[in-house]
């Protein structure tokens, strides 16, 4: 079983490297995107310089009763407030290992329709 979860996660690492390496970042923050069984992440990147400058997570907000789409929305509309907060309008969408679709791709939505472009 520990050789099958190793090998998982060597398989996500390499379609994480694939992601990013199609990704042309330059001055632009990245927007990555961590989800787990239970949760999701989002941060506001910026590579240069090695910090992250906003983030957000489901822990901080209210979920009882809402679907795990409608929670990655919320979470994508709330990235996109506090980044423009802090003054960052343009940013390129760092999917990792995931695909386009499910709370990946609510929360991508949510976070353009607040006001990010990517």
């Amino acid at each position: 079983m520990k050789n099958e979860s190793q090998h998982k996660r060597v398989k996500a690492g390499r379609r994480s490297r694939r992601t990013r390496a199609r990704i042309q970042s330059g001055h632009k923050p990245r927007l990555n995107v961590f989800r787990s069984l239970k949760h999701i992440y989002a941060q506001v990147i910026d590579d240069q310089q090695s910090k992250t400058l906003v983030a957000s997570s489901d822990k901080a907000i209210d979920k009882k009763g809402k679907k795990p789409v409608e929670i990655a929305a919320l979470i994508g509309a709330d990235i996109a407030k506090k980044a423009t907060e802090a003054g960052i309008k343009e940013v390129v969408f760092d999917r990792g290992p995931y695909k386009y679709h499910g709370r990946v791709k609510a929360l991508a939505e949510a976070a353009r329709e607040g006001g990010l472009e990517f």
